[in-house]
């Protein structure tokens, strides 16, 4: 995925705060606003549309979480957070909450902490519907593939499944999937999740399918500042609650649906445990 420069990141978290002061939830006192952080271009997921308007699964998910927090939708306030700048939003302060596509790892959990994990993902295929020569990963061999910048996952599997795979490396995903209509790229591969999401946008319904495949294991989580026990617990009976009265499984249905995206079933709360 794309990354932005952490020393602006910095800069930018630190002024916002000096000018500001911000409270903490679960640490110190209430706000009469919930700053929580998702991504600004991933259809599914995060996307913010022109006029503001903000959709997807994450957003769904969030939105909820907040409401169990005691915040309406107009005391929200989603920030935009890249890949790299997730940890950084998080230990300034400049956010009370994540949730962008995190997946928990062991890395990760040295710098912050997680509730949930809330979805499972798997790294995918997203190829033209018509394609009938990509079943499985070595079939990329001699096939165009496409790579993002800052991202791992095509060269994952050039490295490790078809090393005979071309790469061709954009700017971002967008950019791959027109690339992949316009037949200059064969396939393009990161979460099955972020693939639906573009699969389901309604000028892409119908042109793009998933193949299916599950190259690895991504459990997204919520990520909070490191040491907030209380906001974890208190995520972590959103994030139940959410299940359990059939509100993850509408989420899952109205953002991914259109591309016809089997997910997994919602995964058992680890973290805080």
């Amino acid at each position: 995925m794309k990354v932005s420069k952490a020393g602006a990141v910095v800069a930018v978290v630190t002024l916002a705060l000096s000018a500001s002061g911000c409270s903490v939830i679960g640490g110190g006192g209430e706000k009469e606003t919930i700053s929580i952080g998702v991504k600004f271009d991933q259809p599914g997921l995060g996307l913010r549309a022109e006029g503001g308007k903000y959709s997807g699964f994450d957003v769904d998910v969030a939105t909820y979480i907040a409401k169990q927090l005691g915040y309406g939708p107009d005391q929200i306030e989603f920030k935009q957070v890249y890949s790299s700048d997730r940890e950084l939003m998080l230990q300034y302060r400049e956010v009370d909450f994540v949730a962008a596509s995190y997946s928990i790892n062991d890395k990760r959990k040295a710098k912050v902490d997680f509730a949930g994990p809330y979805f499972k993902a798997h790294q995918d295929l997203l190829i033209r519907a018509d394609e009938k020569d990509i079943a499985k990963a070595a079939d990329l061999n001699r096939k165009r593939l496409c790579s993002v910048t800052g991202s791992t996952s095509a060269q994952n599997v050039k490295d490790k499944l078809a090393p005979k795979a071309s790469l061709l490396v954009l700017d971002g995903y967008s950019e791959c999937v027109v690339a992949l209509q316009d037949d200059v790229l064969d396939a393009m591969t990161t979460d099955n999740s972020i693939l639906a999401g573009y699969a389901a946008q309604e000028q892409n319904q119908g042109k793009f399918k998933l193949a299916g495949l599950k190259l690895s294991d991504e459990y997204y989580g919520i990520g909070i500042r490191k040491g907030n026990t209380e906001l974890q617990t208190k995520i972590n009976a959103a994030l139940r609650k959410m299940v359990e009265d059939g509100s993850w499984a509408r989420f899952v249905q109205s953002n991914f649906g259109a591309a016809h995206y089997k997910s997994e079933p919602a995964p058992e709360i680890t973290e805080g445990k």
